[in-house]
């Protein structure tokens, strides 16, 4: 309907209490898309080269700008995979806009590799950033690549306990210095680089990392909540610090989700001035996953009013599809913005309201992110809602060919009737079934420990034959059955 007065005058918008914070202009804000990495490392998560294709693509599609696609000196379907997207880029499958990135450690073995897989695929490694990455916290340097560090300074093994940790910090500013000047010298134009575990890292030491990298030649600094720790307190005491470090650089935020707090703590660092989220559809990632894509992009809009230029937020549901499809991992019903149900109403005081205007009970508008409202039925509908459905044209045409009038005894009638059947099905309904096949096909997702089990007797015992099982002919899901016994160990 039509209000009388303004609805600013009605409600307060989010915007009143969003206004003058430090965002960048939409037109600067890029969208860092890690589905096709730390999206497929979620547990039991595997995407063929060819799901990949079509993810780069409807990310490309979407308005990501962009796209992690993980390590390819690690895998041979990584690398197919690669190949495929920067072909598809090449021929126009994918916006010409759209930044590919590839992933490796701080050292020049990794380097190397990653350039010559690169090379075997036929790509370019300018047609692709390189981000190269080391540790950043205490906790990391010392007591995760603490060996390498010492390996490195030349230092013995038996010292790695003893050493203090500014011994480790100052042997970290090497190694990552060192690896980007490599990586620098072999041709590599665009380098991102950062310091896992940032969030729980001295912030004068992550500021020190950051500067020791962009004087190697690293162009790109990406700052990392990698265990999903991080509180808005905390961003508000890292982020401004950084962002004043280094004015007028792209900086990259990337926060895991393990408390829920991805979204809001993507947004407040952004708030300060960082312009590139790091983002995967669904939430997707390991553990509790990344900042959701839907999430971040909607908030941006509709709670802070940045809108992203070329970004459909239309088709985030058709996103959202693909990505379930793919990995075999559903969102919830009622996920925020792309589940199921969100959209969906049954209270009778909701539904009234919505049908006077959806701005009464919904602030997201359902077409903006491509859904609709819909209604069901059961003990908390009301009459309002029963009465639009059966008055819609396309359902009063219908019962009237069945010489049904519409009329106010016939919707208290429906609506009494549902009501009590939901009520009666209440107690007679049992939804262990259900649930039991969802956990029952999420643990088959991946190989579980109990059939790892049963997979290395399967294959000890034939080994101990002398006989060499044949990859090819691996029973993932069923290690009892017999192995194709096609070739011998060589003796």
């Amino acid at each position: 309907m039509e209000f009388r007065e303004p609805l600013d005058e009605l409600i307060n918008q989010p915007e009143t209490f969003t206004k003058g914070l430090n965002f960048p202009a939409p037109e600067n804000i890029k969208i860092y898309d890690s589905t096709l990495r730390d999206g497929e490392q979620m547990p039991g998560v595997a995407f063929s080269p060819g799901q990949k294709f079509q993810l780069a693509k409807a990310l490309s599609d979407i308005g990501c700008d962009i796209l992690d696609l993980g390590f390819p000196a690690a895998a041979l379907s990584d690398r197919h995979a690669l190949q495929l997207i920067v072909r598809g880029k090449r021929d126009g499958e994918l916006r010409e806009d759209v930044e590919l990135l590839v992933m490796c450690r701080a050292n020049p073995g990794d380097i190397d590799a990653t350039i010559k897989t690169l090379k075997d695929i036929d790509v370019d490694i300018n047609d692709v950033t390189f981000f190269i990455f080391t540790s950043g916290s205490d906790l990391h340097l010392k007591y995760k690549i603490g060996k390498t560090l010492l390996r490195r300074e030349g230092r013995k093994l038996n010292e790695w306990l003893d050493m203090p940790v500014e011994f480790y910090r100052e042997a970290n500013l090497k190694m990552q210095g060192d690896a980007i000047r490599y990586a620098c010298e072999q041709g590599v134009e665009k380098v991102e680089f950062g310091g896992e575990d940032g969030s729980r890292a001295d912030l004068e030491y992550t500021i020190e990392l950051a500067k020791s990298g962009y004087a190697a030649g690293g162009t790109r600094y990406s700052f990392p909540d990698t265990v999903g720790c991080f509180t808005p307190e905390a961003v508000d005491y890292y982020m401004p610090r950084i962002v004043k470090e280094f004015p007028g650089e792209d900086l990259v935020c990337h926060f895991h989700n393990d408390f829920g707090m991805a979204n809001v703590n993507t947004i407040r660092a952004m708030s300060h001035g960082i312009t590139i989220p790091t983002c995967t559809a669904n939430g997707m990632g390991e553990r509790a996953g990344n900042a959701p894509l839907h999430q971040v992009v909607t908030t941006l809009k509709l709670l802070y009013g940045i809108t992203l230029p070329h970004f459909k937020y239309e088709k985030l549901r058709e996103l959202t599809k693909i990505v379930e499809e793919f990995s075999g991992i559903p969102v919830s019903a009622h996920e925020p913005i792309i589940g199921k149900g969100v959209f969906t109403h049954e209270s009778g005081i909701h539904t009234a309201g919505l049908l006077i205007d959806p701005s009464i009970y919904q602030v997201i508008p359902p077409e903006l992110v491509g859904a609709k409202i819909r209604y069901v039925f059961g003990k908390h509908s009301g009459l309002a809602a029963v009465k639009a459905v059966l008055e819609r044209p396309e359902y009063r045409a219908g019962l009237e060919r069945d010489g049904v009038d519409v009329n106010a005894e016939l919707i208290e009638a429906v609506t009494l009737f549902v009501k009590d059947a939901r009520q009666k099905r209440t107690r007679s309904d049992r939804f262990t079934s259900v649930t039991e096949a969802y956990y029952r096909e999420y643990d088959r997702l991946g190989i579980s420990e109990l059939r790892l089990v049963e997979l290395a007797s399967t294959i000890g015992r034939l080994l101990a034959e002398g006989i060499m099982p044949d990859l090819e002919e691996a029973p993932v899901y069923f290690p009892t059955r017999k192995w194709k016994k096609s070739r011998r160990k060589e003796k």
